[in-house]
């Protein structure tokens, strides 16, 4: 198998790029970052650029885009891993930015992960999570096998409060502001793959390693 390339995944929330990217952390190598759990790992830390994040977020405000690349650099060297952009960029500059700053001179792919929004809502609408395993179900598409209860630990299943069409259609919007110009910004690099994820999880999987060529599996990790 050839050199990786780092990746950048694009798309709404719960179109199913946190699960594709979970299956290349375990089959290929990767790392899955996410700048929100690094947000959160540097002010454990105590370190100076936590405590300047940690200010920002206790003032109310968003952590700029500056600190956030910040950040990335300080956790991510391209040099010696491969890494899965996801939740950042989520706006053109941020795009411009990582490009700019972190992933120059790399072998880069991104991948937009393209559903139908009407198939997104009920998609989430319908998502139920476990708290202490992790595991997500979904009521119409991979039910427990106990409805309402997890099949690993047992615990009752939960509705997140994020997870209803009122939020979801909020989030959507968001979202839909902002992708068009970051397709393009990407479709323009020639570094642009569209997967279509209104379909199922296996064929979702499949048309990724086929557009990313990751025909091989790293040997080393477990399925």
């Amino acid at each position: 198998m050839g050199r990786q390339p780092q990746l950048i995944f694009l798309g709404a929330p719960g179109s199913g790029k946190g699960t594709q990217a979970s299956y290349l952390v375990k089959n290929f190598g990767y790392k899955h970052v996410s700048t929100g759990d690094l947000l959160r790992a540097e002010i454990g830390k105590g370190s100076s650029l936590g405590m300047r994040v940690k200010g920002i977020i206790d003032a109310g405000h968003l952590v700029d885009d500056m600190t956030v690349l910040e950040l990335l650099k300080a956790n991510c060297d391209t040099s010696k891993g491969h890494f899965i952009f996801d939740g950042f960029p989520r706006t053109l500059n941020q795009a411009k930015l990582l490009d700019e700053h972190l992933l120059r001179g790399c072998t880069t792919q991104t991948v937009y992960f393209k559903i139908d929004l009407e198939v997104l809502v009920q998609r989430i609408t319908n998502r139920r999570v476990a708290p202490k395993s992790g595991m997500i179900y979904n009521l119409l598409s991979h039910p427990p096998k106990r409805p309402g209860v997890c099949d690993v630990s047992g615990e009752p299943l939960v509705h997140r409060k994020d997870d209803t069409e009122a939020v979801i259609r909020n989030r959507i919007d968001v979202f839909k502001s902002t992708i068009d110009e970051m397709v393009e910004f990407y479709k323009q690099k020639q570094v642009l793959k569209v997967i279509d994820a209104n379909t199922d999880e296996s064929i979702i999987r499949e048309n990724l390693l086929s557009a990313l060529a990751l025909n091989g599996v790293n040997n080393d990790l477990p399925y």
